[in-house]
């Protein structure tokens, strides 16, 4: 399970700026960034290392990616692929465009464990959900101010409604966003109690501690988070900061400079 802020085409300076909590069993491996491919197109990311691919990824074209798990009571089908692979597939294009209607064309979803994406980039942003069907649920969206959990866009995820309330003063310029992002990433503000029809609703009965944007339970939690934009000038790098671990305790880094280190080999 995930958190994915995105603001699209809402301020002139940034196209896209997204904030991510990566919320994961403590027991799994995973490198919370890392360089995904080396080139054609460079694309950087989180690495889940049992699975493979990531759950969310930025290529140097600007191309995000990223999804959120659709909660199963049995958890995810270890005879289908991993959905790590759906954001390297959609970040290994120019633009999002390109690796959505490319996405449409090669993938079953139903070959996939169920899950939602938001991919976009400086021009488009779209948002997928994969099921049983034979064809993904593809949206383009307008511009504005997207909050992903784990459940479905735009639906009755009171998660989502929580955060943009968090967020709701925080649309004036390109700078009061971004300063805000990392306060609500790590709060731990809990929503208030709610009853069990709802929560079954949302698949919140399912994972009931995961009410607040950190996640802190026995064995589960948030584990790491990254903030990235992309700036409407395609000269301009994409800047990223990354926690290795809760943003609560685990300070921000800037790893921007990534972008151009050298990297043994490729990819």
């Amino acid at each position: 399970m995930c958190l994915l802020i995105l603001s699209w085409q809402r301020q002139e300076k940034y196209a896209l700026v997204l904030a991510a909590n990566r919320d994961e069993r403590y027991d799994r491996p995973t490198e919370p960034f890392a360089v995904l491919r080396a080139r054609r197109p460079r694309t950087l990311g989180g690495l889940d290392l049992v699975g493979g691919g990531t759950w969310l990824g930025v290529n140097e074209h600007g191309v995000v990616a990223g999804l959120t798990n659709t909660p199963s009571p049995d958890g995810p089908d270890p005879s289908k692929r991993s959905r790590g692979e759906v954001p390297m597939f959609l970040t290994a294009h120019a633009s999002a465009e390109q690796g959505v209607e490319a996405f449409i064309k090669a993938a079953r979803p139903g070959t996939y464990n169920a899950a939602r994406l938001l991919v976009g980039d400086r021009n488009h942003l779209y948002y997928l959900e994969l099921d049983a069907n034979e064809s993904p649920s593809v949206h383009e969206l307008a511009p504005g101010l997207y909050v992903l959990e784990n459940a479905a866009l735009g639906g009755s995820s009171s998660k989502a409604r929580f955060v943009e309330e968090l967020l709701v003063n925080s649309t004036g310029t390109a700078d009061d966003l971004w300063r805000a992002l990392p306060s609500v990433i790590s709060s731990h503000r809990a929503l208030a109690p709610m009853p069990d029809e709802v929560a079954q609703a949302e698949g919140r009965s399912l994972w009931p501690m995961t009410r607040s944007p950190c996640v802190h339970a026995n064995e589960y939690g948030t584990r790491s988070s990254t903030m990235l934009r992309v700036a409407s000038d395609p000269d301009v790098p994409i800047q990223i900061v990354v926690s290795d671990g809760p943003p609560c305790s685990t300070p921000l880094r800037d790893v921007t400079a990534t972008w151009s280190q050298p990297v043994a080999g490729t990819s």
